[in-house]
């Protein structure tokens, strides 16, 4: 990854997940951010799964030599984005801003997530 770039690595199969990501690809304005599906892109997952980083556990984001996970991620994605040509993006921003709401209301994401998936018959397990 090149310097002050973000690649945004999410479960594609998550239809929350999935949206997101196309909200941060097409309406964020962040410049530099690649989106990575990880389902399609196991060689990466299992690369972090091995340094600690399950995205089971939530999305990950790569910013330089940093690696943000789950919450963390979000949080620090959504402190990127300003003015969104998207309004259910620039709510997600405003809500996700804020650390502490982001650990609140992460923990039921991941529930909505497991549910679609298994909704969806798909594991939710990517490793």
């Amino acid at each position: 990854m090149t310097e002050n770039n973000f690649e945004f690595i999410y479960d594609g199969e998550c239809p929350f997940c999935k949206h997101f990501a196309e909200l941060l690809e097409l309406k964020s304005k962040i410049k530099n951010i690649s989106i990575i599906d990880g389902r399609k892109n196991p060689e990466i997952i299992k690369k972090l799964h091995n340094e600690g980083y399950d995205l089971d556990k939530g999305a990950i984001l790569l910013k330089d030599n940093e690696i943000y996970h789950g919450s963390n991620a979000i949080n620090k994605i959504c402190k990127q984005i300003s003015n969104p040509s998207d309004k259910l993006l620039s709510l997600l921003s405003v809500t996700f801003k804020s650390k502490g709401r982001t650990e609140l209301i992460f923990p039921f994401l991941l529930r909505a997530r497991r549910i679609a998936l298994i909704s969806k018959g798909i594991s939710t397990s990517l490793t």
